[in-house]
């Protein structure tokens, strides 16, 4: 029995079991989970961050260029799925302050190991399949909460349209803060074109707010170019080890920490979505009173899993024909004043203020999503 650096036991050079709790700091590294979207495409132009895959979020400017993010089912071998960023609106003159990104940022409560921001920081190494259309020295960064303390650095895809594997190892910083929290610990950065000003020296460590490294290549000046990324993992060490698998329940779990919805996990949340047979059951539902009855409905849902913080929850109406973001039945009755009374980081209570509703052939339900994200 033998146990390496990374607390990894095997027995026989096979690894068996792992004494440290999880070696891919990276949630949804391989893309399979998408909670909000099931597949579909969102536009990044605006620079607030956009939540596309689960924990996956992107930014972008408002009036220049425009691209897509998808999950895709072209990935690496190995892999069911990879994050597809499209460029739908080129923009081949970045200001120097603008920034095109792909990021996941690292909750700080998992990287308390680490002891960034002391002398004893770890080294970590960041491993990934990438593919894209266009060929060149492309970049991105790690960097602290605050964007006080960032490190940029570089990979080469040398073939149109191919995938490769790139890792990149980093000392650890030994300056600035850190988070060990519930807040922003570590932000991955895949540069996407930022201007001058977000770009700084490859390979080492800056006082400054860095999206990628000077002179890297410009994803978003090339009209229709693609960029495909799977398999992300970061981990502490010198050494890229092969992507750490997980069961999709587990990995669905870890992602329901940030966002979780009472739709099915096939299901993109929408208004009157008029989901019905197996579909409605996951919706939160009030029981009680009789039918053709009017009364106020009020109940709890509880999230699967405890989320990082309160959330926001936003109501969703079930049945087609009821008012967005309302109670309902299938009689198209709608209830006006519901409300979101309260909210933990366990569950959420629903009811409704002053208003009743019919209860007809299906009791009041709506749906809902909650984000809890950094």
């Amino acid at each position: 029995m033998v146990t390496d650096a990374s607390g990894n036991v095997s027995f026989g050079g096979t690894a068996a079991m792992s004494t440290s709790f999880l070696r891919n700091r990276i949630i949804n590294g391989d893309m399979r989970v998408d909670q909000r979207n099931a597949g579909a495409s969102v536009t990044i132009n605006t620079a607030s961050q956009t939540y596309t895959l689960d924990r996956w979020k992107a930014l972008a400017q408002a009036t220049d260029g425009v691209f897509t993010v998808q999950q895709s089912t072209t990935a690496s071998t190995g892999f069911l799925n990879a994050l597809l960023v499209t460029v739908t609106t080129a923009d081949a003159s970045i200001g120097s302050t603008q920034f095109y990104v792909v990021q996941q940022t690292i909750e700080g409560v998992n990287i308390t190991d680490l002891a960034w921001g002391t002398a004893s920081a770890a080294t970590v190494t960041v491993s990934f399949w990438v593919r894209s259309s266009v060929t060149g020295t492309f970049s991105g960064s790690l960097k602290n909460s605050d964007g006080s303390r960032a490190y940029p650095f570089t990979f080469v895809i040398n073939a149109a349209n191919t995938y490769e594997q790139k890792s990149v190892t980093i000392a650890g910083d030994t300056s600035g803060t850190w988070l060990t929290t519930t807040g922003i610990g570590i932000t991955l950065t895949f540069n996407v074109g930022s201007g001058s000003s977000r770009l700084g020296t490859a390979n080492a460590w800056a006082a400054a707010n860095l999206d990628g490294a000077t002179g890297s290549t410009s994803l978003i000046s090339t009209l229709s170019a693609t960029l495909y990324i799977t398999g992300v993992q970061f981990e502490v060490g010198s050494v890229a080890t092969p992507f750490e698998r997980q069961i999709f329940s587990n990995q669905l779990a870890q992602c329901q920490r940030y966002f979780c919805k009472t739709f099915d996990i096939s299901t993109a949340p929408s208004q009157n979505s008029n989901v019905t047979n197996g579909a409605i059951w996951g919706c939160v539902r009030a029981f009680g009173g009789a039918s053709g009855s009017s009364w106020e409905p009020q109940q709890n849902w509880y999230f699967p899993v405890a989320t990082r913080a309160a959330p926001t929850v936003t109501v969703y109406a079930v049945y087609t024909g009821i008012t967005s973001g309302q109670w309902g039945n299938s009689s198209t009755t709608s209830a006006a004043n519901t409300r979101v009374l309260a909210t933990g980081t366990s569950g959420a209570i629903f009811d409704n203020a002053g208003t009743t509703v019919a209860f007809g052939s299906n009791s009041p339900a709506l749906h809902a999503t909650a984000s809890s994200e950094l």
